[in-house]
């Protein structure tokens, strides 16, 4: 059951593969783990990608007889290093490999532009221990035009033992992209859709009489159930083997999520991407989920 399942999603795919950053870094190396279990769920190839500005730093391509540069060497030899380890995980995933001499954010931007799902690693080499994520891993998150997938979490999560994938509901009109990634998601994996949405109270609201705090409360919980159902009637019809818990829950959107992605394999949310906009576009609970939660983060973007 579980094989024909893999098969039904494997088949709403495109054939673009998943792109990885690699950088020879622990968090890198996690996230060359990860991509190939997902790729192999989903069926698709694994393109591993290493960028970084040697060429700038150490000159030009040497001439015919001279050694090469030592970081170029390097670059080559981590890029290696990374398909190997991808192969030995599973030899069934088709691997390709890039080295590019560009800036690491932006090669992985570009290579977005063609792939399924961009993938990188929590923090890269060079990064502070303290940091929560990497700058590189921020600045695709927030700007890629493809679903991106920051790679961090406890064992469990890593490994899918939870068997649930857990998504922000947002609003109908900016977060359907990431209700139907989710949904192919829990499809691949056979497992619950865990779908939440965060509604507040506000302490004061306009009206005279102003009405009684819990019946407020019951508006506010209503509208969020209402736009649950808005929000995947869609895709629950076209997944209907998906088991699918809904929830409405009140408090800040962020904490919540935060608080349930330790019982998740996989946290997703939407993120707007604004036409013509060219700075970082991640709203709160995408920025705080990507530092703080307790397995990996998917950030699908929505065009506005």
């Amino acid at each position: 059951m579980r094989s024909a399942v893999r098969r039904m999603a494997v088949s709403t795919m495109t054939e673009l593969p998943l792109v990885v950053g690699v950088d020879g870094s622990d968090p890198s190396l996690t996230a060359v783990d990860w991509a190939t279990d997902e790729a192999a769920r989903l069926g698709l190839p694994l393109r591993l990608v290493h960028a970084s500005l040697w060429e700038r730093y150490e000159g030009a391509m040497t001439l015919r007889g001279q050694e090469r540069p030592s970081a170029q060497v390097l670059a080559e030899h981590i890029v290696a290093s990374a398909a190997e380890r991808a192969r030995r995980r599973n030899p069934d995933v088709g691997v390709s490999t890039a080295v590019l001499t560009t800036e690491p954010a932006d090669a992985l931007l570009d290579e977005g532009d063609n792939a399924t799902l961009l993938v990188t690693g929590s923090r890269g080499r060079g990064e502070l221990k303290g940091l929560l994520l990497g700058s590189v891993g921020l600045a695709v998150a927030a700007r890629a035009h493809c679903p991106v997938t920051v790679v961090r979490g406890d064992a469990a999560a890593l490994a899918g033992t939870h068997e649930r994938i857990l998504l922000g509901a947002g609003d109908p009109d900016t977060g359907g992209d990431a209700v139907r990634l989710a949904f192919r998601e829990a499809e691949a994996r056979a497992c619950t859709l865990d779908v939440v949405r965060a509604w507040r109270c506000p302490a004061h609201e306009s009206g005279d009489p102003p009405a009684p705090a819990d019946e407020r409360a019951r508006r506010h919980e209503e509208r969020a159930s209402a736009l649950l159902d808005d929000v995947l009637r869609e895709a629950a019809a076209e997944h209907p083997a998906v088991r699918v818990r809904r929830t409405t829950v009140e408090g800040p959107a962020a904490k919540v999520l935060v608080d349930r992605s330790a019982a998740a394999d996989l946290v997703i949310v939407g993120a707007r991407r604004r036409v013509g906009h060219l700075g970082l576009q991640l709203g709160r609970v995408s920025h705080t989920l990507l530092h703080h939660a307790h397995c990996p983060v998917t950030v699908v973007p929505q065009r506005v």
